[in-house]
């Protein structure tokens, strides 16, 4: 065969591949509105109806008599004293994308710094899913001070042979696992980084869920850092929208950014009344969806075993938030196609989300647990596990 023929061979496989998937992500989306189990329920599966449900009862979340919001005034303004107050700093900035938080943060810092080197860890959002906006759009220069499956060590960052003016750090790691460190490990980081005269920035997009495994309080948490980003809708449910939190002068210098990228949006009330919706009905949730996620974790090694897939992984094997990975010895395709047919064929989908494959012969999904997962025994979750297994060798 011909390079070219082979090119064109390729192309056709890469393009038939990629309708597979758009089949059954159609598959799978249909499969889940169908269930009537579901072990987690994200609310970008929802429908319109189901996400305009969310502000059922908005009047007792804000004064719905109120005038409406006009480029961050009003019920912004509420919800930017909310976050604040929550995270324990001077003040907060609603921003339409973390995104453009997180942009806005780090080259207000550099200004401050004198340097634009932003260190951070090679499977950050940033790295992964921005399209190199730090370096294209903001001026700042990332470098990578490790890529391992795991936060970046303090040796790591005192060492690390080129001067930064910030350290960002992702909390959790979503990439690695939704993974943290200990709390002695996360002081450790940022008084290493505070030797070197860096500022920290923490990514902290789920921070919300992250006070169980660090025991202790969501202020505490985000008093480390010398700024902090949240988000609305990514554990909160919310219609999207984010906060940039910190100092009162970073803040205010934060707004000017924000309008000349674009985000002084006209107005924004229906993400910000979803977004208090949020912090008032599912960040209590939190702390109960974590440690029904590491019963679910268990259930779910369990039943893996005794199915026999004892190479099957759960990881962390002790989930750090209501999140966590499962990782299989199959191809994704397999893997794919058996957790649509049992949502398709039982009416109970255990795997709401799509799976990757990292490497041949493997197989990887994110899985979480909400308010839809709280009702699922461990005997539950290994008898599904059980039939979802036999259809792998089906």
């Amino acid at each position: 065969m011909s390079d070219t023929a082979e090119q064109a061979d390729q192309a056709h496989q890469a393009e038939a591949a990629e309708e597979r998937g758009a089949r059954l992500r159609e598959r799978r989306v249909a499969a889940h509105r169908g269930a009537r189990r579901v072990l987690v329920s994200p609310g970008f599966s929802a429908t319109l109806r189901e996400r305009l449900a969310l502000l059922d009862g908005a009047a007792e979340l804000y004064d719905l008599d109120e005038p409406s919001d006009m480029y961050g005034n009003g019920i912004v303004e509420v919800l930017e004293e909310k976050a604040a107050a929550l995270l324990g700093t001077e003040a907060a900035a609603f921003f339409p994308t973390g995104t453009m938080a997180q942009q806005v943060a780090l080259r207000c810092w550099a200004g401050r710094t004198g340097n634009p080197v932003v260190a951070l860890h090679g499977l950050s959002h940033p790295e992964m899913h921005e399209r190199n906006a730090f370096s294209r759009v903001s001026g700042l220069r990332p470098v990578r001070v490790t890529s391992e499956s795991r936060l970046p060590t303090a040796d790591e960052v005192r060492d690390f042979e080129e001067p930064f003016g910030a350290l960002m750090l992702e909390l959790p790691l979503r990439e690695a696992g939704f993974v943290l460190p200990t709390w002695e490990e996360l002081t450790e980081v940022v008084e290493a980084a505070r030797e070197r005269d860096a500022v920290v920035h923490f990514d902290g997009a789920r921070l919300w869920e992250s006070t169980v495994h660090f025991g202790r309080p969501l202020a505490e948490i985000a008093g480390l850092a010398d700024s902090v980003y949240v988000s609305f809708y990514k554990s909160l449910k919310g219609y999207g929208g984010a906060a940039l939190a910190g100092p009162r002068t970073l803040v205010e210098e934060a707004r000017a950014w924000r309008h000349r990228y674009g985000g002084a949006v006209f107005q924004q009330f229906p993400t910000v009344l979803s977004a208090l919706a949020g912090l008032e009905r599912e960040l209590p949730r939190l702390p109960e969806y974590v440690a029904h996620a590491r019963v679910v974790a268990a259930a779910l090694r369990e039943g893996f075993a005794a199915a026999g897939l004892p190479w099957a992984r759960v990881h962390p094997e002790e989930p750090h938030t209501h999140e966590f990975q499962v990782w299989l010895p199959y191809d994704a395709d397999v893997v794919g196609e058996a957790a649509v047919r049992q949502g398709e064929e039982t009416g109970t989908l255990l795997f709401s989300r799509g799976w990757s494959t990292p490497g041949p012969g493997l197989a990887i999904t994110e899985v979480g647990v909400d308010i839809a997962g709280l009702d699922w025994t461990a005997d539950e979750v290994k008898a599904a596990v059980a039939d979802f297994a036999a259809r792998l060798e089906a």
